[in-house]
């Protein structure tokens, strides 16, 4: 007869080793940065790599010329391209049981609860800590470079290797709202002060048909650019109200909030999105992948792991903005 132990990690990885899709459907799903990257096509799976490299369109091709009849002509080398290059991080998640857990539950409707119930708070820690570092900034040890890495408050810093102090095209745009707890007011002149610094950094991340797409914002931003827009009623893209999330639209862009501590900062935030130049990059064999089970030598368990390699990446900071309130 199977032991209660063998039981238990055959029923959890049957439900789970073959479903790291549905795994990572529970992170994305959780929030709306993920689910909007994710029906974009933005979250990756590759292969491997010792490092997470992305392209890059620096420069124009400089041998555009205005010409006339037997001019020379510029047949120059253009060095135009160069690489983003940012570090695995991963992240491991445990599914455990102690022996005395496993004993108490032997019946086939005790185990199958246990697993669930293991089950369902994995989910739902990978979740709500994703949820977290994707705002980050990346301080934490072997944490991903969330938002507030790749979008700076100084439009600077450096990101995928590259200083954007030294390479100005690699500067994020950024601008401080106007006036005193702009945010912390949710008063009409409040909301129209709001809009005009919306409008202001809009102008600054549009470059023809490319512009912001998504807008995230913490909950006081949200609130009074709520204020502003409650009589208007301009709800709001299909999408991510059928997946379940509240937004407004803002021009083209449909601007969402999530919860202020996912940000991981005490100042209010909102950031000006274009999600063709982000991406949440995953190894094609660390995507919430469950490993064989491990039994503890100094302890009466079963611990099942569950492991995830990855990163965000920005191809383009300079299509990516933040509006901030620094009080």
């Amino acid at each position: 007869m199977a032991t209660p132990s063998a039981v238990f990690t055959e029923m959890v990885t049957t439900t789970l080793r073959h479903s790291g899709t549905k795994v990572t459907d529970n992170v994305s799903e959780h929030n709306a940065l993920l689910t909007t990257m994710k029906s974009r096509g933005k979250i990756k799976t590759v292969s491997g790599g010792y490092e997470i490299q992305e392209p890059l369109e620096y420069a124009e091709n400089g041998t555009y010329q205005r010409y006339s009849g037997y001019d020379n002509l510029n047949t120059s080398a253009s060095d135009v391209l160069t690489s983003a290059k940012y570090e695995w991080q991963q992240v491991a998640l445990h599914v455990v049981a102690s022996g005395r857990e496993l004993r108490m539950n032997r019946a086939k409707e005790q185990m199958i609860n246990l697993v669930q119930a293991r089950k369902k708070n994995a989910l739902n820690t990978a979740a709500n800590n994703m949820s977290v570092d994707i705002y980050s900034d990346g301080a934490l040890t072997n944490q991903i470079n969330g938002l507030a890495n790749l979008i700076q408050n100084d439009g600077q810093g450096t990101v995928g290797g590259i200083d954007a102090a030294t390479y100005a095209f690699w500067r994020n745009q950024a601008r401080e709202a106007t006036g005193t707890n702009n945010a912390d007011n949710p008063s009409v002149a409040n909301a129209i002060a709001l809009k005009a610094d919306m409008n202001k950094l809009w102008l600054q991340t549009v470059r023809g048909k490319d512009k912001p797409d998504l807008i995230v914002a913490s909950h006081d931003f949200y609130s009074l650019y709520e204020t502003g827009e409650q009589q208007l009623q301009r709800y709001s893209d299909a999408t991510l109200a059928q997946a379940g999330f509240d937004n407004i639209k803002y021009k083209s862009a449909a601007v969402i909030f999530d919860d202020n501590a996912n940000f991981a900062t005490t100042s209010e935030k909102m950031y000006f999105l274009n999600c063709d130049y982000l991406y949440l990059i995953q190894h094609a064999e660390a995507q919430w992948t469950t490993d064989d089970e491990k039994k503890p030598t100094n302890q009466d368990a079963v611990v099942i792991p569950m492991y995830w390699m990855g990163n965000m990446a920005c191809t383009n900071r300079a299509r990516q903005g933040v509006l901030f309130d620094a009080a």
